[in-house]
């Protein structure tokens, strides 16, 4: 008799970009994936990896302007497509309990494609895909609670001027990113040119030597037409299926030796992967098409991320509709990352309205401080201490405590030291 874990897809998001800090940890290091990564998700969960929307990553389409046309709703329907053709292809996974993940511009794209599955289910009046709950990290989910929490978050941690708070509090309208007033964009430079080059992903750990300026990335990437937000469209998603999990005792050893060597941040990973996937032996192994693949792999589409056609300024509304239809769904947020800051994610959280049901605790890693949680009707939330935006990236262990945690449905571990196995 096998023994199994459930199914879950994960999405990863920046819009028009591939990321590979995957949910429990899949990171490039120097042309090479992590052997014993591999070991420790199989504890969990095996993968099927994904790009998504089309023209990211090595996906195509044979009609070129479909890479026109790609949005909020279109990625939503086309994951959707492929979901159920997957399941077709392959029915043996068929009513496996199904769980969706992401990160950032996941935000979006996980609680869409779990709306679309529930009304294809609740249409169908067959549970075509056995969705039984979502959880994302860092996510961008209302742009006035967002915006909020950036500036708050900037400003409590010391990285803008006093006076700069005051002006982008007064001069942004935190209702949109995507149409900022001149006076809002002047300011937006000002706040920029006073973070300096740091990582405002991971804003205590070293920005990577290799960019020539990670102020002049930040303003790329938090600038949507024009200036403020985050430039997001995710490229990579992948499936975690419900299939025979490993023995545990054969890997617990390597995935806690994994865990510790990844003590030292690599701030550089992003610049790695565009070199280990354009090597020819790469791109075979994971069976690219030749006759499509890209002429250079890069890590962002420009032509998907500015084309793309929606993207609704909050979708709480989603989550009200979700809650109510009563999926398991969890927030969690790496708390140095001032992108998407745990501010943030807080003020969506309290915008819903939801009652607590365990209040605010601390949540314990082998007797040290992972983080806090606290749990509402209908949602879970959990901080990660000392990650960034791509909490598996920073805190691989920890990460992978959350989505063991998630999974099982089970609250954040106490302050007994937990075992791995």
């Amino acid at each position: 008799m096998s023994i199994c874990v459930p199914l879950s897809k994960h999405m990863i998001a920046e819009q028009a970009c591939m990321h590979l800090f995957l949910c429990v940890s899949l990171v490039i290091s120097y042309f090479m994936l992590e052997v014993a990564l591999f070991h420790c998700i199989k504890r969990v969960a095996n993968i099927l990896f994904l790009d998504s929307p089309v023209g990211v990553g090595f996906s195509y389409s044979n009609t070129s302007s479909d890479l026109l046309s790609n949005g909020d709703k279109r990625t939503a329907e086309d994951s959707l497509a492929f979901l159920l053709k997957w399941f077709e292809r392959f029915p043996q996974y068929k009513g496996r309990e199904f769980y969706i993940t992401g990160e950032s511009y996941g935000g979006h794209y996980v609680p869409q494609l779990s709306q679309a599955i529930v009304k294809y289910n609740l249409e169908t009046k067959e549970k075509a895909i056995n969705l039984k709950g979502y959880m994302v990290g860092n996510a961008l989910t209302d742009d006035y609670h967002d915006h909020l929490g950036v500036f708050q978050f900037m400003w409590s941690a010391g990285l803008i001027s006093d006076q700069t708070y005051k002006s982008l509090n007064l001069l942004c309208d935190f209702q949109s990113f995507i149409h900022t007033s001149n006076s809002c964009d002047n300011i937006l430079d000002i706040a920029s040119a006073e973070l300096g080059n740091i990582d405002p992903y991971s804003i205590y750990t070293p920005a990577c030597p290799a960019n020539v300026s990670q102020s002049n990335r930040l303003q790329k990437r938090m600038h949507f037409n024009g200036k403020l937000w985050i430039r997001i469209v995710t490229s990579w998603g992948f499936l975690i299926y419900q299939l025979p999990i490993l023995q545990k005792v054969l890997f617990q050893n390597i995935c806690l030796r994994w865990a510790a060597s990844v003590g030292n941040y690599d701030p550089c990973t992003e610049a790695h992967s565009a070199v280990y996937f354009n090597l020819p032996e790469v791109q075979k192994a994971l069976h690219v098409n030749p006759n499509h693949a890209p002429s250079k792999w890069a890590t962002c589409s420009d032509v998907v991320y500015t084309t793309w056609q929606d993207s609704p300024r909050t979708v709480l509304d989603v989550y009200k509709e979700l809650i109510h239809s009563g999926l398991r769904i969890w927030m969690f947020s790496g708390d140095t990352d001032s992108v998407i800051p745990v501010t943030s994610t807080r003020y969506s959280i309290d915008a819903l309205k939801l009652p607590t049901v365990k209040p605010w605790r601390p949540w314990y890693d082998n007797g040290q401080v992972g983080g806090w949680t606290q749990e509402y009707a209908g949602l879970t939330f959990v901080s990660v201490r000392g990650a960034g935006h791509e909490v598996p990236l920073h805190k691989p262990k920890q990460a992978l405590t959350l989505i063991k945690a998630f999974l099982s449905g089970s609250s954040m571990p106490s302050s007994e030291l937990v075992s791995d196995s």
